[in-house]
């Protein structure tokens, strides 16, 4: 019985190492902690892909307990209050200064937005509350962290325009007055997902008649900028890494257009665009917008243009509200200076990089922060048992640029 118990716990543990190893980088900092936390993420995804294939729920239905697991109630403290409000009908957390050196003076302030996919996520989460806390505390800031509606229930444009009008709502003397916020001390921000909806909320903005107040800065962290070429350099180097595999960043892009699983296989094959996107693949060759040295081994193939029936997807895909990285030149000028983190260990680190380059090019002020030890969703791992060392690099350098800059 010894016997059998021994082979057993040794089945059992080579099993274990087996399924938590994974090939991650050396330089990456707390490598076992990453790959730890990255099994738990591996097999909700296979359990996921289990419980749609047999019709039980739909794989982001199944994703969707990552932000269950870390949702709270946000409350007031000692130092800030909180409150959950609607503005223009769309769900926001308010956290505001409780004191301040002299409450009559105005503050900046911080529009933030979530990341996860369009599909997953929440301002409730403990790694945003713990943010919008440090935001408010360290820079005297009201925080408006928003809780748009995700996909695939809402495909866009609908998360998109849940934070066109809170932004839009905020932007009023009256509101701003009513929170003591400076109006020209104000940035929208976001990472992933949320970097996404924060550079195409600048950019319509600044295209919007009428519109005095405007943002003073976008702070973009790791943001998801464009959805034609999905085979950069970054997305091949990485399409293994944690916490954002090619195949699921790639399937975030689908469920974001739409629930047709065609499309997903067409993304996934780089095989989606259609003629509606043909003239915007400029925007996106990367042997253009990247540094050689990202280049690497990598060849340009241009993505498949396949000849087909306009569709609702087709068009989407050359929207700028959901691929920012497609507006010419001339739209870029006038944007809001800003700043930009990216992760060498990233499916997305490209999208950013391409990003800088075309916003230096237009004349824009920024601040490019790259991470050779960084991956995607770092600055988010700030909460214990998932706390990583880098994930508060890169918060004590957002909150310095802010304090620097807005």
């Amino acid at each position: 019985m010894r016997l059998e118990s021994t082979v057993f716990l040794v089945a059992f543990c080579s099993f274990t190492a087996y399924y938590i190893y994974e090939p991650i980088p050396e330089e990456i900092e707390e490598r076992w902690k990453l790959m730890l936390t990255n099994s738990f993420f591996r097999s909700l995804s296979h359990l996921a892909d289990f419980s749609e294939l047999l019709g039980l729920k739909d794989y982001m239905g199944v994703m969707y307990f990552i932000t269950l697991l870390e949702k709270i109630a946000p409350v007031s403290d000692e130092h800030v209050m909180v409150s959950e409000q609607k503005f223009d009908g769309v769900e926001v957390v308010l956290y505001e200064p409780r004191h301040s050196g002299d409450d009559a003076s105005l503050r900046r302030s911080v529009i933030y937005l979530h990341g996860g996919g369009w599909c997953l996520g929440s301002s409730r989460m403990s790694p945003y509350d713990l943010l919008a806390r440090k935001l408010v505390t360290e820079l005297d800031a009201v925080v408006l962290s928003v809780e748009y509606r995700l996909a695939p229930p809402y495909h866009f444009p609908v998360p998109y325009e849940d934070v066109y009008r809170v932004v839009k709502h905020f932007l009023q003397k009256g509101v701003l007055d009513q929170y003591h916020v400076d109006p020209g001390r104000i940035v929208v921000s976001g990472d992933s997902a949320g970097g996404n909806l924060a550079a195409a909320v600048s950019q319509q903005l600044r295209n919007e008649p009428g519109q005095e107040i405007q943002l003073k800065a976008q702070a973009l962290i790791y943001p998801v900028l464009q959805a034609l070429d999905l085979k950069t350099p970054s997305y091949q180097q990485n399409q293994d890494m944690p916490i954002l595999p090619r195949t699921l960043m790639v399937r975030f892009w689908s469920e974001y257009f739409t629930s047709d699983k065609t499309f997903f296989k067409a993304m996934l094959a780089n095989s989606h665009n259609s003629p509606e996107s043909l003239s915007l693949l400029k925007f996106v060759n990367w042997t253009t917008y990247l540094p050689e040295t990202y280049h690497r081994k990598y060849n340009y193939s241009a993505p498949t243009v396949v000849q087909k029936a306009e569709t609702d997807q087709s068009l989407s895909l050359a929207d700028p509200r959901a691929s920012p990285l497609l507006v010419p030149d001339m739209a870029l000028r006038s944007l809001p200076k800003a700043y930009v983190v990216t992760c060498e260990y990233d499916v997305l680190r490209d999208d950013g990089i391409m990003y800088v380059t075309r916003l230096r090019a237009a004349g824009v002020e920024v601040m490019h922060e790259h991470y050779d030890t960084g991956f995607h969703g770092a600055m988010m791992f700030t909460v214990w048992p998932t706390d990583f060392q880098i994930g508060q690099h890169l918060t004590e350098n957002y909150v310095k640029w802010l304090k620097e800059n807005v």
